[in-house]
């Protein structure tokens, strides 16, 4: 598995639910690009609509070589999953207010794209805080461990 971007940005703002692995639908040009390691998931979300999920703006830069053949890099992408994951996950995004955030984009072992979707529910202004705390105690304490 090579990580080809990650989303650090929503494990801060947001508190993951459940994750979910999804394939994408991509062009060739996009494919190389990404293979350049070419692509932001910084303010991407997940959003579905008539039965199907597409990924919104993530960013996949333009290919260094391509020409006339170059996609859009910000355009909505079709995301592979199953009908009944797509229902169930369409009911808890409309009832209880989660919202679908991709962790990361890799290539597996059989070199195909994948997009890491979480189901999250976004964390308050308090709960921020809160974890930057956990964070920082956790650090001291291995700080303390290793040097005395």
């Amino acid at each position: 598995m090579r990580v080809v971007c990650t989303n650090r940005k929503a494990r801060h703002d947001y508190e993951i639910v459940e994750t979910y692995e999804t394939g994408i639908v991509l062009k060739g040009t996009e494919v190389k690009a990404l293979r350049e390691g070419r692509a932001n998931l910084k303010d991407s979300y997940a959003k579905i609509k008539d039965g199907e999920i597409f990924l919104m703006n993530a960013h996949i830069s333009p290919y260094s070589f391509g020409n006339l053949n170059n996609h859009d890099p910000e355009r909505e992408r079709k995301l592979l999953m199953h009908k009944r994951e797509i229902i169930r996950l369409l009911g808890k995004v409309k009832e209880r207010g989660y919202t679908l955030v991709p962790l990361s984009m890799y290539f597996d072992r059989n070199n195909r794209v994948k997009v890491e979707l979480a189901l999250a529910k976004g964390k308050s202004k308090y709960d921020k805080r809160e974890s930057i705390k956990r964070r920082d105690e956790k650090r001291i304490e291995a700080y303390e461990r290793k040097y005395g």
